[in-house]
């Protein structure tokens, strides 16, 4: 047999399955070795195809909607704060003799304001420091909001550093915000009265951080979205190293002892003492898992990773945390309408509902989880059917330009008692006795951040 015809055979046999490849070669070995050592490349080739199997194309990632009700996250966002700050008008602001307090959820709304104006910016190829977007109505609402309470040398107005509440922190995030964009050196120095608190907060005897001076010995899932990501940022603008270790610290407490494998939730609080009457006097846990509470934690998380250092050892702990969390969030999604329940592991019970602080929280923290590369693109389904959910179930046209957030919950702790004289037990139906109301700002904020994060899709 010639070399050409040889070469023939043997190329030909390359689109056969891979047992005809192999026996192919095996015939052929000893005329090439003899007769044509050019041949050679042709047989390691078909060595290589045998060995090898064709690649499977990896399936196309999930398809996600440009559009939900006929507009974009972004219009949404801009929608619902456009109605809100309609709303509010300057009651938020500090005024001699007034009723507004520096207050964590005010804290919220402007940061959702400021990172809805940066998106904004991004997307004009323009810089949010610059005019006209320095001079957008979601810069000024934040400035006056916050601003109104920071003094000249960065005190806090109505801030009481000896309640050692970690809620007062929250809106330190939004003061670092306007540092940046404005160069105001007050909004820094506030950051700084405010994060000094943190050196002497009262601690569980592991070292984990009193949510209140009043709550002795409680870790509350609120707590870590409210102190730890400030403080870590904190720590990166005032070169103080101890926030990674203190913040290392509350997480894998937390982990710790609120928990629970058997739903993949955690619970809303833990007491180190067991001796609260909320308290499992066995784990010290309270006994129910709250929307909003969960939602603190996860977005929380996402957050924090933002600021940690990545070649801290913990990093990869407080990253598996996050990817635990989220895999237990999405089975609880409610099947029909995408959202989330104000005791997320008991839809089915009579009085429950569907929740929005909780669900615009989860959709959030998951979007902006997948956007960092935190979490896979497999959350893409439940984060879409989540954020259609919210847009098509808990939206309200208001007329006249005006849309409502419903279905929030207005306020839920543990200990003491309710407004109306109700012990906060952490029961089911303490849960489902607190206020459900429209626009408060601890589910509009989370909608706004929620609509710039699906917009990079």
């Amino acid at each position: 047999m010639k070399p050409a015809k040889t070469t023939q055979i043997l190329v030909a046999q390359a689109s056969q399955p891979a047992v005809i490849r192999a026996w192919a070669i095996i015939r052929h070995l000893p005329f090439v070795i003899r007769h044509s050592p050019a041949l050679l490349a042709t047989l390691l080739m078909l060595c290589t195809s045998c060995a090898t199997p064709k690649a499977v194309p990896s399936p196309a990632p999930p398809a996600t909607p440009k559009t939900f009700s006929g507009a974009s996250p972004l219009t949404w966002s801009q929608r619902l704060a456009d109605s809100e700050i309609a709303r509010r008008g300057d009651s938020l602001d500090w005024k001699p003799n007034g009723r507004a307090k520096w207050d964590y959820a005010a804290g919220l709304f402007t940061l959702s304001l400021l990172h809805l104006n940066e998106t904004l910016a991004q997307n004009a190829g323009r810089s949010p420091a610059n005019p006209p977007f320095i001079q957008s109505p979601y810069v000024q609402f934040s400035k006056n909001a916050i601003g109104s309470f920071v003094g000249f040398h960065g005190e806090v107005r109505t801030y009481n550093r000896n309640e050692f509440q970690l809620d007062s922190l929250n809106s330190g995030k939004t003061a670092l915000a306007l540092w940046r964009l404005t160069g105001d050196a007050r909004y820094r120095d506030a950051a700084q009265v405010l994060d000094f608190q943190l050196v002497s907060q009262p601690q569980t005897p592991e070292g984990g951080f009193w949510h209140k001076q009043r709550y002795t010995n409680q870790m509350w899932l609120d707590g870590i979205y409210m102190a730890a990501p400030f403080h870590l940022e904190c720590g990166q603008v005032f070169a103080q190293s101890r926030s990674v270790s203190d913040v290392a610290r509350q997480l894998r407490l937390i982990d710790e002892h609120t928990y629970d494998a058997k739903t993949g939730l955690n619970y809303h609080a833990w007491d180190a003492a067991k001796i609260q009457p909320w308290a499992n006097p066995q784990t010290g846990c309270s006994s129910n898992f709250w929307g909003r509470a969960e939602g603190w934690y996860v977005m929380a998380l996402v957050d924090i990773l933002d600021y940690f250092p990545t070649n801290h050892p913990a990093r990869a702990q407080i990253l598996a945390t996050l990817q635990k969390t989220a895999r237990g969030i999405v089975p609880w999604q409610d099947a029909q309408t995408g959202l989330w329940w104000q005791v997320l592991d008991q839809g089915g019970r009579p009085g429950n509902y569907l929740e929005a602080s909780a669900s615009a929280m989860f959709v959030a923290a998951l979007a902006k989880g997948v956007n960092r590369g935190y979490l896979s693109r497999e959350y893409v389904p439940a984060i879409t059917k989540g954020y259609a959910g919210l847009v098509d179930h808990l939206l309200r046209n208001d007329g006249n330009g005006q849309w409502s957030l419903t279905h929030c919950c207005s306020v839920a702790g543990l200990g003491f008692k309710t407004a109306a004289g109700r012990p906060r037990d952490g029961s089911y139906e303490y849960y489902l006795s607190e206020p459900v109301v429209d626009n408060d700002l601890k589910a509009v904020g989370p909608f706004i951040l929620a609509g710039t994060e699906l917009d990079r899709w």
